[in-house]
This record gives C-alpha cells, structure tokens and sequence, in this order.
C-alpha cells in the first residue's frame, strides 16, 4: 500500500489556483442570466479582448496593489445601453465582481472605470493570467496582474486536512487510472486565440445588480453661515408642502413618488406614483 500525505507543499495553491479561486468569486456576482464558472487559468495575449463588448478596470490596494479587469460580451452591454435607469454603466454593473475577486486576492478594489477594449492591454501591462467565465459559452473573462498572484496559502480555502489516502498497488498488467483533482474544462481561447460571447440575452441580466435607493423629503438652500450655526434641535424649512408625497431616487434620478408610512418601528415608503422619462426630466 502506498500513501500520498494531502497537506504536503506540492499540495499549497498556486498563482494558477489563487486565479481560478478569485474569478470563481467574481463569476457568482457578475450580471448573467445562468450561472458561470471559473475555468482555464492561462497566461495572457494579445488576442484575449478579441470578440468582446466591454471592458472595466480597476485599481486594488493593500497587501499587494495592482489592476484587474473584466471583459463582458455584447449581451451585458447592450443590456445595459437598454437600461431606464441612469447611472449604471459596465463599470457599476462590474463592481461586485471585481469587490469580490479583490477580496480573494487579500487586497480592496477602488471604484471600477469603463474603458475602450484598445486599451485594456496597456492599462493592465504585459504579464497577466485570464481565466474565462463559462456559461453556455464564454460569457466574459477576468484579468489579473501576475504579480497579484503570488503564492499566499491562507488566500484560498483549502480542504479538511486528511491524514493519507490510500492507493492499492496494482497487480501486474493491470491499467491504474489515477483520479483527477480537477474536472477537464474547455479551453479558454480557440485555437486562433479568439473567444466568442454568448448571444444577446436582454436586460433581465441585471436583475441582480445593486442599487442605491433614496427617499427624499425635500430640499433647501443654505449659507455657509447658516450650516456652521447649526445646533441640536434646529429646524430646517424644506420645499415641501406637509403632506406632500415624498420622492423616490434611484442612482439620483426619481423614478416614483410615494407616501412615508412607518413598518414596525422603521420608515417605509408607499408608492404612489410612478414617474415616466418626460416627468422627470
């Protein structure tokens, strides 16, 4: 009988493994209609935007600092160009995922900006691994700065320790098909280095996306002196009638307007009044 102790330092992760374990975290937050998976960590190339729709970069601070990135196809943009709500471009929209993947890599992602495909590659430098994001094909894929990668075993979860596993010696002539620790995943890039996006899906992709709601009371103006006054117990006088329905913003842009109601012992809004495109502009 023979024994492969689990554990030992062949078993520690790899930049390869720190990869796949930070798109994996981007991949369940990133806007989709199905569910994607993390596959084929490789090294970057020049073909890697080709094919796709969008780009968001990001910068991450902390232990390490570097850039990531993620490219999305068609389907995300154009859900998002055809979308009543202000505010939410591929940036926004990619923010989780890249929060996500930040925090994998022990690091805290700053605020996401769009940018042109033509520029992806300078922006995130020569040396970086990809690793697609599958779906009923490749959805999107995620890029990571080599030097984010370096080998930090506490940043991926490993599994229960387990003394040995034992392994039967096989008679002789016998076959011995030894099991794999990782499933066979397609290939990220074909074989003339350019992935294809899945088809339009709609806006129904941004279904999970996050965003920030405010009700609003009212207004006013004040000086600088009238602020700097301020006490305990001051009142402000806003452009807003007692009674008056209060308004519903999202992303700073109204959309509903609606009356306070308290649920429990918390503020609620009960909306009223939905507001078209020509009311609120």
């Amino acid at each position: 009988m023979t024994s492969t102790p689990l554990g030992s330092p062949a078993a520690q992760p790899t930049g390869a493994d720190l990869a796949l374990a930070a798109a994996s975290a981007a991949a369940a937050v990133l806007p989709s209609v199905e569910p994607l998976v993390a596959a084929g960590a490789q090294p970057g190339n020049e073909h890697v935007t080709a094919a796709f729709a969008g780009a968001a970069i990001a910068e991450l601070d902390g232990a390490l600092t570097g850039r990531v990135a993620v490219l999305v196809g068609d389907e995300l943009t154009q859900a998002l160009a055809a979308s009543p709500i202000e505010g939410l471009d591929l940036a926004a929209a990619s923010q989780p995922a890249i929060d996500a993947l930040a925090e994998i890599l022990g690091g805290t992602a700053k605020a996401a900006r769009t940018v042109g495909l033509d520029l992806v590659l300078s922006d995130i430098g020569p040396d970086f691994t990809v690793v697609p994001l599958i779906g009923s094909g490749i959805a999107a894929s995620i890029l990571i700065q080599d030097h984010l990668l370096e080998a930090r075993p506490a940043a991926v979860e490993q599994p229960p320790p387990i003394e040995s596993v034992e392994t039967p010696k096989a008679d002789a002539g016998d076959t011995v098909v030894e099991p794999s620790a990782t499933p066979a995943m397609p290939s990220a890039v074909p074989g003339d280095g350019v992935v294809t996006p899945l088809p339009r899906r709609g806006i129904e992709m941004l279904h999970g996306v996050d965003m920030e709601v405010t009700v609003e009371l009212g207004r006013t103006r004040m000086t600088v002196r009238d602020l700097l006054a301020l006490t305990p117990g001051a009142v402000l006088e806003l452009d807003r009638a007692a009674g008056s329905p209060a308004d519903l913003l999202v992303n700073g842009r109204l959309i509903a307007r609606g009356e306070v109601v308290v649920i429990d012992e918390d503020f609620g809004l009960r909306v009223t009044e939905i507001i078209d495109d020509s009311a609120a502009g």
